[in-house]
């Protein structure tokens, strides 16, 4: 078979104008960015018509290193609904450029079926993690000149909160010193980076649902403590209308096509296992707008990614899916089913079985969300019959709707089938009402471990002596009707990376917890997961390049 690129470059595209014409948005409504890519403004929206919208979301059991494929089961149900004479849009997130170049190689879908341009999406695309960066960057920046400017004052920090971004894995800034030097380079400090997905402007744009919300989220960013103890935040520098200014253009969402000429809005790009790992609220709504059934995904596995989406995303927004769909796959039922990872290729009924629990754990919390659940197989080339069998009939057991997705080899009409079994469980039995895992009036702690017992299995919640300190100044700041976002590993329902399965009960450690008073949420860090990625031993940068004038490697 061709390779993503290959047959990314062999597609046949149409001019964006099309592609919006046949959304019913007129031309003069665009900017383009190139002959098929184009921002819309988010004034288009239409909160009765997306009301009528049937939106589903696509989530995971725990994935392997190589994942599990969410977007080519999101792209693939796209294009088998427009095979099925269905109006189908995507909502799906922009692709980070340190994966890109680090572990995964790409984020824009696989085989036949993609969303195109997928060398743009995949790199800079319009700019919107750049515009993201900078503005990250600009406050700190500025944070620190008001500091140096101030101190004859006697105005200084006893602690800064705010961190620098760069979209890239680099594990040499997670921890750094600035201000080193003569006295005007200003004061030396401890200081560090995070990836940008994991930023606070980067929830603050998918959590927006226009500028001024936007520029009053900015606002509010808390920076850190004075040496009074009192807390910092953007709008104390009086800079939040020129953060807005480097964000306008980025908060308009990306319209762009699948393999198969599809609508999709691409827009947003946090991290599940770091971030809320959804798309901004505002590409969702307008997917909503425009489409009788919009498809979108949430990062990672539904422990870390679905649950953010309904309990954080879903809260703000005010939206709630008509059906979750949970992506299984042979090689990721064996891995949860003890199989060695460098075995999971390979026939193993006895693993695919034992590897059930996984999947039945993500199926009864999405259940307990009030979701209506339809497991998708993501069909590989060595799977065998024997084995997709055994899943179909554990789903029949279940009473869970099954269906093969097969877009990534054959396109649309690989995936008319899980498209044909969607609509049709959406229309005998939608999901109900969104039952959230808490509630708004719970306290901090208490959101985290109804989350770790409900979702992950913990039996309780450990807290640092910090983190209990950084939760009590949260409550005290008047925060505590926050959502809560956990940020662990996402190769587990615990904290350990290794704990395939379902792991027997255990104690969720919260070593850290970061206030993002402008994203409106709250992080809580659980075990050792870390906010700038590293690059492992082999990184995809050592395939990409250029061949023939084109680029190649990217996947």
């Amino acid at each position: 078979m061709k390779s993503d690129i290959e047959i990314a470059r062999e597609a046949s595209m149409k001019p964006i104008k099309e592609i919006a014409d046949s959304l019913g948005i007129p031309e003069e409504m665009t900017e383009p960015y190139g002959k098929f890519i184009a921002k819309v403004p988010y004034s288009l929206i239409d909160e009765e018509k997306a009301s009528r919208s049937r939106l589903i979301l696509v989530t995971a059991i725990t994935p392997t290193k190589a994942g599990i494929g969410k977007t080519t089961v999101s792209v693939g149900l796209a294009l088998g609904m427009a095979k099925t004479g269905r109006k189908a849009v995507l909502a799906l997130r922009e692709p980070s450029l340190g994966p890109c170049f680090g572990m995964k190689g790409g984020a824009a879908g696989g085989g036949y079926a993609q969303v195109l341009p997928m060398e743009k999406i995949n790199l800079h695309f319009t700019g919107d993690f750049h515009a993201v960066t900078t503005a990250n960057n600009m406050i700190a920046a500025l944070l620190d000149n008001y500091i140096y400017q101030h101190q004859s004052e006697g105005f200084g920090m006893k602690q800064i909160l705010w961190k620098r971004v760069l979209d890239i894995n680099d594990r040499s800034l997670r921890h750094i010193v600035t201000g080193l030097g003569p006295h005007t380079n200003g004061l030396p400090q401890e200081a560090g980076f995070d990836i940008t997905p994991a930023s606070e402007i980067m929830a603050i744009l998918c959590l927006s649902r226009d500028l001024e919300d936007l520029e009053r989220r900015i606002n509010n960013i808390l920076l850190g403590y004075t040496l009074e103890n009192k807390p910092f935040y953007v709008r104390d520098m009086g800079v939040g209308s020129a953060i807005t200014v480097l964000l306008m253009d980025a908060l308009k969402p990306n319209l762009v096509q699948t393999t198969e000429n599809t609508p999709a809005f691409i827009h947003g790009g946090p991290f599940a296992n770091i971030a809320h790992g959804c798309n901004s609220i505002i590409a969702t709504k307008m997917a909503m707008t425009y489409g009788d059934y919009v498809i979108t995904e949430a990062g990672f596995a539904a422990d870390l990614g679905a649950e953010k989406f309904l309990d954080i995303k879903c809260r703000k927004a005010g939206i709630s899916p008509s059906l979750t769909i949970l992506v299984a796959t042979l090689q990721g039922l064996k891995m949860h089913g003890d199989v060695p990872v460098e075995e999971i290729k390979l026939p193993n009924p006895e693993g695919v079985v034992k590897g059930f629990a996984n999947m039945d754990k993500h199926i009864a919390n999405l259940k307990g969300f009030g979701q209506t659940v339809l497991v998708c197989f993501n069909k590989f080339a060595q799977d065998t019959e024997e084995e997709i069998s055994l899943v179909r009939e554990h789903c029949k057991e279940l009473g869970v709707p099954f269906a093969l997705n097969n877009a990534y080899c054959e396109g649309g009409e690989g995936a008319v089938e899980l498209a044909d079994l969607v609509a049709e469980t959406i229309d005998k039995c939608p999901s109900g009402p969104l039952q959230f895992t808490y509630s708004d009036e719970m306290g901090i702690a208490e959101k985290i471990s109804a989350v770790a017992t409900k979702i992950y299995g913990a039996s309780s919640v450990s807290f640092s002596p910090e983190a209990r300190k950084k939760i009590a100044k949260a409550e005290e700041l008047g925060y505590a009707s926050f959502p809560v976002c956990i940020a662990k590993t996402q190769y587990s329902f615990s904290q350990d990376p290794k704990a395939y399965g379902v792991p027997a009960p255990f104690v969720l450690d919260v070593k850290d917890f970061v206030i993002n008073s402008g994203a409106e949420m709250l992080v809580a860090i659980a075990g050792d997961i870390i906010r700038m990625p590293g690059l492992p031993k082999s990184p995809q940068a050592l395939r990409i390049g250029i061949k023939d004038g084109q680029i190649d490697g990217l996947s």
